[in-house]
């Protein structure tokens, strides 16, 4: 399923195989959890660079997966030709869903006032159905800040919920807060059931970055090295940067298309805002379909106006950025310059 192609330090560059196609690493995966990536199409995700996005299992189940199935499953009910992969659920019980975590599952509370128990078990039936390519196991996310206790109370749910997915393509979620010492335990715990994949959940919630960091340094040397290593949530240019110095292959995050409907261009020399009465910057160098077909003071002017084409060309611009961006460190890896890449590109975006 993984392949470790080149490395730098802690840095790694490697091949994902799925049902869908290969995908090079390191990866960064859009959020289309309702199944779509927000005001694009699937052809015009596909040529930002995107090959494979990141759904919500239990928003799908709820919505009804009856007309999924009737599609031929997620891929055809989405006409998405890449990889697709499917979170849990656990993440929603901070999110202010209806929903409560419970020593065996999370009790979801429908609309007319019935309840039912999304167990470990239903939620791999459900990815399953959906015919997901990488399925993510139940964790119990618990949100920041939580009590030592309910920490260690998470860390004990997610190991034993684990223990009912452990099936090919399933990727464990490592939790554990901004506890050093709960992240590691969870982390040894989850590796000796040898799943496929392992993911790390429960950051980049609102905790100090430095606190995230230190809870990636209290797992990262526990995962096996030929396993691919995801990072649930986080998608801002330094992080990601940073995260794959540590060792880090996939990433999935809202941040590039959210930050484009609110009008944030990313760019190699920082943000910029539009909607503004003037603006600063230039997109010369981008070669995303936006930036080829349209100017800065055009997008500065659909922003202003409130138009809805705005947010469409600014998450085209945005996903194209960051694919291209993990693309340059991917090659940076395999020659042996990623340091210096990483080094020139803070110093000019700083800038």
């Amino acid at each position: 399923m993984f392949k470790l192609l080149s490395t730098e330090g802690t840095a790694r560059a490697g091949r994902l195989s799925t049902p869908h196609g290969s995908l090079e690493t390191p990866l960064f995966m859009p959020v289309a959890t309702k199944g779509a990536i927000k005001t694009l199409t699937p052809q015009e995700a596909m040529a930002t660079g995107t090959r494979a996005l990141i759904l919500n299992a239990l928003h799908l189940y709820l919505s009804g997966l009856d007309k999924i199935t009737k599609a031929g499953g997620i891929h055809q009910f989405m006409k998405w030709p890449g990889v697709i992969t499917s979170d849990s659920g656990g993440f929603q019980a901070i999110k202010n869903f209806p929903c409560t975590v419970l020593q065996d599952g999370i009790e979801i509370a429908h609309p007319l006032g019935k309840k039912e128990l999304f167990t470990p078990k239903k939620s791999i039936h459900v990815q399953k159905t959906l015919g997901s390519d990488i399925f993510f196991a139940l964790d119990d996310c618990p949100p920041y800040p939580s009590s030592p206790d309910r920490i260690r109370l998470s860390v004990d749910r997610t190991i034993s919920w684990a223990t009912h997915c452990k099936k090919d393509r399933v990727f464990a979620i490592i939790q554990g807060g901004v506890m050093p010492s709960q992240r590691t335990r969870c982390t040894k715990a989850l590796v000796t059931k040898d799943f496929p994949g392992y993911a790390i959940g429960g950051l980049c919630i609102g905790e100090p970055k430095r606190d995230m960091y230190h809870a990636l340094d209290a797992v990262l040397p526990h995962l096996p090295p030929n396993k691919p290593r995801h990072l649930m949530g986080v998608g801002t240019p330094h992080d990601l940067l940073t995260c794959i110095q540590k060792g880090i292959d996939i990433f999935d995050s809202a941040f590039p298309t959210r930050n484009a409907r609110h009008g944030t261009l990313l760019t190699k020399e920082g943000k910029i805002n539009l909607g503004r009465a003037r603006i600063r910057g230039t997109l010369d160098e981008c070669h995303c379909y936006t930036c080829q077909n349209f100017t800065l003071d055009y997008l500065n002017h659909l922003f202003k106006t409130k138009e809805l084409l705005a947010m469409r060309l600014a998450s085209i611009h945005n996903l194209y950025f960051i694919n291209t961006l993990l693309k340059e460190t991917r090659e940076a890896i395999k020659e042996e310059r990623f340091k210096e890449f990483v080094i020139d590109w803070e110093k000019r975006h700083s800038g």
